[in-house]
This record gives C-alpha cells, sequence and structure tokens, in this order.
C-alpha cells in the first residue's frame, strides 16, 4: 500500500500575512550552539599516528602521508595530508567512523560544516560519509572543492539534509592530486529550523495531488521528439510524425513551442527526423543524428534509417547539417560525455539491419569521428538502449530499450569506452518485457543510483509491467533489487475505463526528474500502441515509495512525452496509437508544490557562466533549503538518458548562498542547465538558466580535476571484448511489432494481439473495430493473420467475421 500524502493545512490568508515578512535565518555558527565534532582542533593524540577520533581513509595507486604538524590555526597542531605521486584514487583523513567518535545526527536536518585549512593541490575537498541504521558505514556525497591557500583560509559548507535511516555522520578532507591539504579547528553544528509559512492555494486536492490542464492550442506537428532548449522555448521534432503521406510529399516538419507567450512558429525541417537520435550540445545546440530512409514494405525490407545528421541553433531557430555518421542508426542513443563528445549506439541501418557501429561526435572539432577513430566493439544495443552516464566515465546500460526483446545475456551492462569491454550487471526483473520502460539517474547525480520503471514488449504483446528496479552504482559489485511496483491507474479497453488489476501497468512510461527531488512518473500504455493507461505518481528516493497523484487526462501512449519546463510545471504531448491517429493536445502538469504558499525567489544570479570546482553566489529572498542544476531534456520514447539532477551543496550567509560547484564533468556533462533553489516544504522557485563550461576549464592550473571514487570497481559479470568486425545484425523485418499486410503505413495491427483477445478472426475484427482501425486493405496478397477469410482484399469485412 502506498504512503498516505502529507496534506498541508489550509489556513486563512489575511491570518498570514504579518508572517509574510522575510526575517534573516539565524546564523547556524552562532556561539550557543554546540559543536558537534569530538577533537577539532587535532591537540588530543590517538592511535596509529592520528589524533583521537580521526582515522586515515582512501584509497588507489598513489604514495601520501598523513601527519600533525606546527604551525596551526590555533593549538598547537593542525593535520596534514599529502600526496607524492598519484596514478589514482584518494586520501581522507576523516572523523573516526565510531559510534563514540562520529557526530549523532537527526534525519532531515541539515548541518553546517566549517574548517580552517592551506593547500598546495586543487585537488582537495570536503568529502561526507554517513551511518546508515541497516547498511552500515557508506559514502554520501563530496561537498566542496577547496581553493588553493598558501594562508590560513576559512571554509563553510552545509550538508543535504540527513537522509531516513541515518544516526551519524563522518567527514573531513580529500586529497585526490598530489600536493598537500592542511586543516585545523572543525567545527559541526545544527541548522536551526527557518521555515516560511505555508499554506495551501488551491483545493485540498490540488495541494495533495498537484491538477493537470489541457492547453487551449494544440501542437501543430505530430512530434515525438521533445527538447527543452536553453531560452526555455521546446523543440518539437516530428519529421514525417509516423506518416506515410507526409513522408511520401516530402513534408518535413518541426516547431518550437514559447511556453512564455503559448504559440507555436513551424520550423523548416531538412530531412525525416522521424525517430532521430538528439541531445544538448554544451553550447546549447542540439545535435539530431539519423532519422527514417524508408519505411517497410509488407513482405520485404524493413525501416530505414540513413546517415546524415543536423545540428538545430536556439538563437537562429534552423538546422545545419553536420558531416555523415558513419552508419544509418534509425533508434539510435545519445549520450554526452564529461568532455563535451557525444557517443551513440544501436538503431537501424540503410538496408534495416541492425547498426553494431559505434559513433562519437567529437564537439572540439564539431564532426562525427571516423570508425577507425572510435572504439568499437561491434555489438547490437539494439534501439534506443538507455545509455547512462555513470561517474567515472563508463556507460550503465539500464536495460531500457524499445521494440521486444532486450539484448542477449542479463539485459544490463557497463561499457568501459576506454577499456573497451562490456561487463553484464544482474538482477533485471523480465529482461525482456522492459520494451518502452523509462529509467532515470535518481536525484541527485551524486549518489549514482538508478531507477527502472514498467515496460512491455510489443512483439509478445503481455500486459505491461509494474516492475520496478533500483541499483546502487557506487557499490563495488552492483547489481539491481527489485523496487516498488507502480501504483495502478484506469486502462481504456475499447469500451471505457476500468480499473487495473494483478499485475498490469504499463510501458511507454514518461519520468521526470522534478526539482523537489521527486520524480513524475506518468502516460503509458497496456499493450502494443493500444489500450491508454490513466495514472500518475511520485517516487520519492528518499523513501523509495510512490505516491499517486492526478492523472493526465489525455492518453499518452506511444510516441508520447513529458518534460520538466523552467517554471516547474511538467508538459506532456502526443500519442499515435495503432490506428495511425495524432492526439495534438498537450497538457500540463502543476506539481503539489505549485500550490504551497508562495515560491521562493532568485533574486540575483552573479555569474551567468559556471566552471567545475566553482563556488557560485546567488542571493535569495528567503531561507533555502538546497539547490540543484537539472539538464533540460531531449526525450523521446520514454528515453532520456541524459537526464540528471545535481545537487549544488550550499554555504550560507543570511540571504547570499554560496553554490559549490562538483569538479567532475562525469556528474554534470557540460552544458546549459536549469538552476532551482528550493525552500525547506520542497517549493521551488522558477529556474536560472546557468552555462556549466567544459573541458577547457579543468586544464586551468587553478582549477580542481575531477574526484572520480572508485565505485562499481570490482565488478563479477561476464565480461567481453571487442568481438569480430562485422557488418551488421539481422533484425526482423516485423520489428516494430506491426504486420504491414493490413492497411496504410500509418497502421499498425499488431502482429500479436494483447492476450485478453481471443485466437479467431472475429474476436481479433471486433478488437480492431473497437480501436477505431477503420477499413484495412490486404497489401500484398499475403493474409498472415487470418482476418481476410473471404478473400476479397479486405480485412474484417462482414465476410470474414461472420460465423461459420
Amino acid at each position: 500500500m502506498n504512503r498516505r500524502r502529507r496534506r498541508i493545512a489550509l489556513v486563512g490568508v489575511g491570518a498570514l500575512t504579518a508572517g509574510l515578512l522575510l526575517s534573516a535565518p539565524e546564523s547556524a555558527e552562532s556561539a550557543t550552539i554546540a559543536n558537534l565534532v569530538k577533537n577539532p582542533g587535532f591537540e588530543t593524540a590517538g592511535t596509529n599516528g592520528m589524533p583521537s577520533c580521526w582515522e586515515k581513509s582512501g584509497g588507489g595507486d598513489n604514495d601520501f602521508t598523513f601527519t600533525t604538524v606546527p604551525g596551526a590555526h590555533s593549538g598547537s597542531k593542525a593535520m596534514r595530508v599529502t600526496l607524492t605521486r598519484r596514478v589514482d584514487g584518494d586520501r581522507k583523513a576523516l572523523i573516526t567512523e565510531s559510534s563514540s567518535c562520529a557526530p549523532a545526527v537527526d534525519a532531515g536536518r541539515q548541518y553546517d560544516l566549517g574548517l580552517w585549512y592551506k593547500t598546495t593541490t586543487p585537488d582537495a575537498g570536503i568529502t561526507l560519509f554517513r551511518h546508515d541504521t541497516t547498511a552500515g558505514w557508506q559514502y554520501w556525497t563530496d561537498l566542496k572543492t577547496l581553493s588553493m591557500a598558501s594562508a590560513w583560509t576559512r571554509a563553510t559548507v552545509r550538508t543535504p539534509a540527513v537522509p531516513a535511516r541515518t544516526d551519524r555522520i563522518s567527514w573531513g578532507v580529500s586529497v585526490y592530486g598530489t600536493g598537500s591539504a592542511t586543516t585545523d579547528d572543525y567545527t559541526m553544528r545544527q541548522v536551526p529550523h527557518t521555515r516560511w509559512p505555508v499554506w495551501c492555494t488551491g483545493t485540498k486536492d490540488q495541494c495533495a495531488n498537484g491538477s493537470w490542464s489541457v492547453l487551449p492550442t494544440q501542437n501543430p506537428v505530430r512530434s515525438m521528439h521533445s527538447v527543452v532548449l536553453n531560452n526555455g522555448k521546446v523543440l518539437l521534432i516530428a519529421g514525417s510524425g509516423n506518416s506515410e503521406e507526409q513522408f511520401n510529399a516530402g513534408t518535413f516538419t518541426s516547431a518550437v513551442y514559447d511556453p512564455a507567450k503559448g504559440t507555436y512558429k513551424v520550423i523548416p525541417t531538412p530531412k525525416d527526423l522521424f525517430c532521430a537520435g538528439h541531445v544538448q550540445l554544451q553550447d546549447g545546440r542540439v545535435l539530431v543524428m539519423s532519422g527514417m530512409k524508408a519505411y517497410p514494405v509488407a513482405g520485404g525490407h524493413g525501416y530505414e534509417g540513413f546517415k546524415d545528421s543536423y545540428v538545430f541553433d536556439p538563437r537562429t531557430e534552423t538546422y545545419s547539417k553536420t558531416n555523415d555518421l558513419n552508419d544509418g542508426h534509425w533508434y539510435p542513443s545519445a549520450t554526452e560525455l564529461g568532455n563535451g563528445d557525444v557517443v551513440s549506439f544501436g538503431g537501424l541501418r540503410e538496408d534495416s539491419t541492425g547498426s553494431v557501429t559505434a559513433e562519437r561526435f567529437s564537439y572540439a572539432r564539431n564532426q562525427w569521428l571516423p570508425t577507425s577513430q572510435v572504439h568499437q566493439t561491434w555489438s547490437y544495443w539494439g534501439l534506443y538502449p538507455s545509455m547512462i552516464l555513470m561517474q567515472d566515465g563508463r556507460l550503465f546500460y539500464t536495460g531500457s530499450h524499445v521494440f521486444g526483446n532486450n539484448i542477449p545475456g542479463t539485459g544490463s551492462a557497463v561499457y568501459d569506452y576506454d577499456a573497451n569491454t562490456i561487463t553484464q550487471i544482474p538482477g533485471l526483473q523480465n529482461k525482456d518485457e522492459r520494451d518502452q520502460s523509462a529509467s532515470v539517474l535518481l536525484p541527485p547525480a551524486q549518489s549514482q543510483r538508478v531507477l527502472t520503471i514498467g515496460g512491455g514488449n510489443i512483439d509478445s504483446n503481455p500486459d505491461a509491467n509494474r516492475l520496478t528496479d533500483l541499483i546502487d552504482l557506487k557499490q563495488a559489485n552492483p547489481s539491481y533489487v527489485a523496487g516498488p511496483r507502480i501504483p495502478q491507474g484506469t486502462v481504456d479497453l475499447g469500451a471505457g475505463r476500468v480499473a487495473e488489476t494483478g499485475g498490469q501497468g504499463k510501458m511507454y512510461v514518461s519520468a521526470v526528474l522534478l526539482p523537489d527531488g521527486k520524480v513524475l512518473e506518468t502516460g503509458g500504455a497496456l499493450h502494443n500502441r493500444a489500450d491508454p493507461v490513466y495514472e500518475s505518481s511520485l517516487y520519492d528516493p528518499g523513501t523509495g515509495t510512490f505516491d499517486p497523484v492526478a492523472a493526465d487526462p489525455e492518453s499518452r501512449g506511444y510516441h508520447s512525452s513529458a518534460f520538466l519546463l523552467p517554471d516547474g510545471r511538467v508538459m506532456a504531448t502526443g500519442d499515435n496509437p495503432g490506428n495511425g491517429t495524432w492526439n495534438h493536445n498537450v497538457s500540463i502538469y502543476s506539481p503539489p508544490y505549485l500550490y504551497r504558499s508562495s515560491r521562493p525567489k532568485i533574486t540575483s544570479l552573479i555569474n551567468q557562466e559556471w566552471k567545475y570546482g566553482d563556488t557560485q553566489r546567488i542571493t535569495v529572498d528567503r531561507p533555502i533549503a538546497k539547490a540543484e542544476l537539472i539538464r533540460p531534456a531531449a526525450v523521446t520514447h520514454s528515453s532520456d538518458p541524459n537526464q540528471r539532477f545535481v545537487d549544488l551543496p550550499l554555504s550560507v550567509s543570511g540571504n547570499n548562498v554560496d553554490l559549490n560547484v562538483t569538479s567532475n564533468p562525469n556528474l554534470a556533462p557540460p552544458g546549459w542547465y536549469m538552476l532551482f533553489a528550493v525552500d525547506a516544504d520542497g517549493v521551488p522557485s522558477v529556474a536560472k538558466w546557468v552555462h556549466l563550461t567544459g573541458p577547457a576549464a579543468l586544464s586551468d592550473s587553478d582549477t580542481a580535476s575531477p574526484h572520480v571514487h572508485a565505485f562499481a570497481g570490482s565488478l563479477r559479470g561476464k565480461v567481453s571484448g571487442p568481438g569480430r568486425e562485422r557488418a551488421a545484425q539481422q533484425v526482423a523485418p516485423t520489428l516494430s511489432g506491426c504486420d504491414r499486410h493490413y492497411g496504410s503505413i500509418n497502421v499498425c495491427v499488431p502482429t500479436v494481439f494483447p492476450p485478453q483477445v481471443g485466437r479467431t478472426a472475429a474476436a481479433r475484427c471486433r478488437w480492431l473495430g473497437r480501436n477505431h482501425y477503420g477499413r484495412l486493405e490486404v497489401n500484398g496478397g499475403d493474409d498472415p493473420l487470418g482476418l481476410d477469410r473471404d478473400r476479397d482484399g479486405t480485412a474484417c469485412g462482414k465476410g470474414d467475421v461472420r460465423r461459420r
């Protein structure tokens, strides 16, 4: 049973008027608040050459020393950690992980940490561990990069809210480059509760479950690709829009939607970018790769992809061509790496076979690299394989994909581009029923946890499932574990909505990261391009639970997408059922946080250009509990592997808030991000746009290098290296789950009908009639589904369904 949503009490607005005056938060450094660190100045000796309540930590291939030294900031001793040689890893001086030394904490509270330091390396930072009452001690997060300093310098940072089941924390300084960090006079104090008055600005139901509305103006194009641009507008790519008529006419379309004005602008589109891949480059342009060369022919070839590639410029709202890909890739993946390059796998070639050619777009050279310059395993990853960038630069294939069965093996893997190896990852449930499931890197990206949601299989066409799977990539040998089942909604089986039963869930799932740190899952259908499911819920990574909320009133099955807007709302578009129709209505979801009193505001942003390891200052109009960067969406077919939520630890002084930016571009690949400030009740500001710049920032002598952790470092799954070079993978022409012997190319008569449909021609024809398929001519003379029993060239006519 799902937990009950906390209800927000309705309070009279008049009674709160006096409470709207902003007061500065109480300083967490007040002398009246006790310092929770034992032996903060290292004055009390301990064992193993370390002061009492302090311990050595870290690992990797490096030479190091831990010493107490004179010349302290106060007292007689300071602690110095030195690396004289480093290949990898780090060394840390931490508060001892014991009940007698590690400070006790309260779940949900935040703590201000402080220390004095001197450094001879830019590669040092404050690292935090927590004690889980169930799982024991574990890494939590990196909080702050320490700028180089030859004189004693004060550093402060605020922890995120302490997770549930955490009773103690340990923290200290990590050194992950040659040089030293000397520290003294540590402080840790609990942040006093500073809450803004909260009241409900809508109905009780809106405050608990949010609300959906349908925009008055329809989407003018049949878009199945949605990209939120760095100016706040939305690029909606249709190409031919899964319409053979538009394809034959050469009518290829895109539109740009402006949420501020509620208007659309149709954009000239150079080629059929239907079912292409896309990703934002670090300068804000959108890289679009491949698309539709040809639709399938009954009894002949399947879908075909071309080699062309384009970039869309948000400033001019025009497409321009890049050099060609090395192979055709209809339905390819697209993942940005930490250096700004893009890698792509899978899809269908120009001859409708499966592509085994990996592609790499060099951002520095603004072109796709020749095959000889790209690591190749000659593996077929399928269609739209969800490849998420890990914090060490490897790629995690989550198992979410499009069409039919998963790849052989466990259905999930880690791909190491540098080593050119694939390691299978176990645990994914029903790996061959995760077709058009959704996968997300859970908030924050620093947690390195991935959630998969739902899925089905268009080949066997069972009821889509309710399964979720979780994996913690911080573990030495991570594997998926079963997560909570998604809530059930209602399903329209052609005769009105009924409640889902048993294991019924949904495929065509959309999953959206929200600025309060939750995940909205919405939309979907029970079967192959049929039977829409009406259900939405919020997943809370902290509690590991789903909470049902208001459902989108529109059908959102195949070719639908949902994504976050900069104002904190969610936009949902599209639906392309098997009868070939298209839903042009656009829905907007306002989450519950938009009905909770007023919103915090970022009143000033000192600098829009950010670099890795930076500290960037903003001012806010009232106290906030957290801030984060959310990468704007580039979503299609339930897939956006680049979607991520990156925590920005705070250093707070009144309404001035310093945001500590990760030093690791694999956690936040370079590009434009939405910056949200969020208060203690989960209410976010409207986003500001910031530009996190790429690898050039990491080459500066005063900039920290990435702090990469040894996560997933002892994988025990089956490992495979490059296979024999080959041209392609053979795939079935019926890959899309549609039998093209019936009706126009826009129509998808399923190769396998849902399990509730009988096997007789009459039962199948009744199902097609309930789903508004209309007249279905038989193409090519073959009748593999037995729908033209009187052989008059028309399926499901009167002579085909009468009893015999």
